[in-house]
């Protein structure tokens, strides 16, 4: 097992994806992950039952933590997570903006009583600026931060298919706990991060907003084309299905119009000699491709594409993910039995981490209550 993080305590008042997102990968490393949910649980494990009856959002972040059920504006339970805070090495919150100042729970003021603690508040569009006191969700700043004038086709915007914000969110705050949690061994000294999903979001959006802000271009939408390189799109196949390929320089091209169009003539075309001019004349070019690829089955041209070394991808159905040959597979726990998920991206020594259950509601709540019932000075020992 990878317990890199072992013996780190981790409290989280989450909800939702992008707070959950970073203490669950602290717990895939071996952090001991306290969970803090309202009694009525964090509302992520409602947003469907399509899991055996579990959320799917709420599978996937939750693996490996411990859940404890807490109303905050009760002397005892208020009492108790500041106990756990005197011990805790990270504490991640994503009430909405305020919320958790005035429980009592202000980050400076926690790092006062332990100046180790590493602190993580995630909002939408942090702790400054004049929307610092805006809730916000995913595809709220997809639209806000320019993403959604970016995506889609001709016919209008479209949501990414993911919780894009959200995840980025995460992965910017699992960033800064990490390297937080290195300097603290050379310092000996907590910190505070803030991490919005507007600014996380907003530093992804950097090559439009350069484009624009240097070069006063504003990108199109493009759909599964590449705005500013082509040939660089989906196309669809004589059966129906699509097969998305990259040119990526003029080598490439050549090889292209010689092996996979039949045509080696093209590459030497004033249209197409170079890739700013393929751009200008990308529908003359399209009209060329479509009657080739539409000739042929996808497996056809994907074995052509292959073959001229070519980079290329099927458009794949959910269907055709859930039974991709490329996936790799994890079990985990949950209280209605056992799911298999997609593993995450990284191999460790050719291995993946094992993890832990996804918690029932309030599951651990009576052995929390009764492992931090003394003061930290007087409380036992207790395995993570």
């Amino acid at each position: 097992m990878q317990r890199d993080l072992e013996g780190v305590l981790v409290i989280s008042v989450e909800q939702a994806v992008a707070a959950p997102y970073v203490s669950g990968r602290l717990a895939d490393a071996g952090a001991r992950v306290i969970k803090v949910e309202r009694p009525e649980g964090d509302f992520a494990r409602g947003y469907d039952t399509l899991v055996h009856g579990e959320s799917a959002y709420f599978v996937w972040l939750n693996r490996g933590k411990q859940s404890i059920c807490l109303d905050l504006k009760t002397p005892e339970d208020a009492a108790l997570l500041h106990r756990l805070l005197e011990q805790a090495d990270v504490f991640i919150q994503n009430l909405a903006p305020g919320a958790i100042d005035r429980l009592g729970f202000a980050p400076e003021k926690l790092r006062q009583n332990n100046p180790r603690l590493i602190t993580c508040s995630i909002s939408g569009y942090g702790d400054e600026g004049p929307y610092r006191q805006l809730k916000a969700y995913d595809l709220l700043v997809q639209a806000e931060s320019g993403l959604s004038s970016i995506t889609g086709n001709e016919h209008g915007s479209a949501r990414v298919g993911v919780s894009v914000c959200d995840i980025a969110a995460g992965m910017t705050a699992l960033q800064a706990v990490l390297q937080a949690l290195y300097a603290r061994e050379r310092t000996g000294e907590g910190r505070h991060l803030a991490i919005s999903l507007y600014h996380s979001l907003a530093d992804w959006m950097n090559v439009p907003y350069l484009q624009y802000a240097y070069g006063g271009k504003v990108p199109e939408r493009a759909g599964l084309k590449h705005p500013t390189i082509a040939p660089y799109g989906a196309y669809a196949c004589g059966d129906g299905k699509a097969v998305l390929f990259s040119i990526q320089n003029e080598r490439e091209w050549a090889i292209f119009c010689a092996d996979v169009l039949g045509d080696a003539e093209l590459a030497a075309d004033p249209r197409f000699e170079n890739n700013s001019l393929r751009v200008t004349n990308r529908p003359a070019l399209d009209d060329i491709i479509v009657q080739v690829f539409s000739a042929a089955p996808r497996e056809e041209m994907v074995e052509r594409l292959e073959k001229a070394r070519v980079a290329y991808g099927r458009v794949s159905t959910m269907e055709d993910v859930a039974h991709h040959p490329q996936n790799r597979y994890v079990e985990v726990e949950t209280p209605t039995g056992p799911v298999r998920c997609l593993a995450p991206g990284a191999l460790v020594n050719k291995t993946l981490p094992e993890f832990g259950p996804v918690p029932a509601l309030g599951a651990n709540t009576e052995q929390v209550r009764a492992e931090f019932a003394a003061p930290p000075a007087t409380r036992p020992e207790t395995a993570a």
